[in-house]
């Protein structure tokens, strides 16, 4: 019997399925289930826990002396790519792993939806509807598309690895930058020492990046000013992994075509915010992630991943 411990809040029908499933573990709930993009505090549950799940704070990782596995509800894993966290991992022989899996497709396709909002100018024809501007001759002449267009996607991970074929299938030319690039690597892939270039040819840009120190401001505004004249930026990774002011200046000088976000600084951005209304910029809410059935997706993302715990196999989206 393993002792398992989970702080995720979940559906009725996810939560259904795991009390099934893990009917003969020891299974222990946290009196105040978080959804993953909130910081729990200490949970005293977790103390006797050889598996956690969902978004245990480094304080709850702590008590847990007996954590053999931590899987996280999450695609990011911010809080645990430091170093005390990483000496923490390796004095217990413990093991990290995410839910890349399950947000891959989702981020991906929202990253798409993204640039093919500002390439064929929907954003502009949507704040024009409501005053029946009817501009087409200036809309056709400035559309611009993905077909042959060069992306450079910043981190080449799950949602990377999601979006490149998508991207390819419209016909657009896509370069990666991540931190050890692999011979196997399916699109050309660059250290970050080699990305200026790449930055200034880039007809989009395009940050999948974690968040964490390594991380912050990685386009800060030197890199920014690197980028090519009108050319789109869009983030679906974090919203500390770009210098905020730098961008929205680059935004209101024209030097950039316009910016589609699903993450900023901080999360929600506040309403008076200027980044809001810097041009052709798109916000949404942190919600490029979303999927229909997304808690019975994590649920079983996590037992599948269980299952191979319980037979010493290789499990899926390890970090740690």
């Amino acid at each position: 019997m393993t002792v398992v411990f989970y702080d995720q809040r979940l559906s009725p029908a996810a939560e259904t399925k795991l009390r099934e499933r893990l009917s003969e573990q020891d299974l222990r709930v946290s009196a105040h289930p978080m959804g993953n993009l909130y910081a729990p505090g200490t949970d005293p549950s977790a103390r006797e826990a050889e598996v956690l799940f969902g978004q245990p704070s480094l304080d709850t990782l702590r008590l847990a002396s007996a954590v053999r596995w931590v899987h996280l509800s999450s695609a990011g894993y911010a809080r645990y790519d430091v170093r005390e966290a990483r000496a923490l991992f390796r004095e217990r022989g413990a093991k990290l792993t995410t839910s890349s899996q399950v947000y891959a497709v989702p981020c991906a396709e929202q990253a798409l939806a993204g640039m093919l909002a500002l390439a064929r100018r929907i954003d502009v024809c949507l704040a024009e509807q409501p005053h029946g501007t009817w501009l087409s001759d200036d809309h056709r002449r400035r559309a611009a598309l993905l077909a042959e267009s060069q992306v450079l996607l910043l981190g080449f991970g799950a949602i990377g690895r999601a979006l490149a074929p998508r991207l390819q299938a419209f016909g657009a030319r896509v370069v990666a930058v991540r931190r050890r690039p692999q011979r196997g690597d399916p699109v050309p892939t660059l250290t970050e020492s080699q990305m200026h270039p790449a930055l200034a040819e880039a007809d989009f840009v395009v940050s999948l990046l974690p968040g964490g120190p390594q991380t912050e401001h990685f386009l800060d505004r030197d890199r920014l000013a690197r980028m090519k004249r009108g050319a789109f930026f869009v983030n679906v990774g974090r919203g500390r992994t770009v210098e905020q002011d730098a961008l929205r200046e680059a935004l209101e000088c024209g030097r950039l075509g316009g910016a589609y976000l699903d993450v900023t600084d901080p999360e929600p951005l506040p309403p008076e915010d200027p980044l809001r209304t810097a041009p052709r910029t798109i916000i949404s809410p942190h919600m490029a992630g979303g999927r229909p059935g997304e808690m019975l997706a994590l649920v079983d993302h996590f037992l599948e991943n269980f299952d191979r715990f319980r037979r010493g196999e290789d499990l899926n989206d390890r970090v740690l």
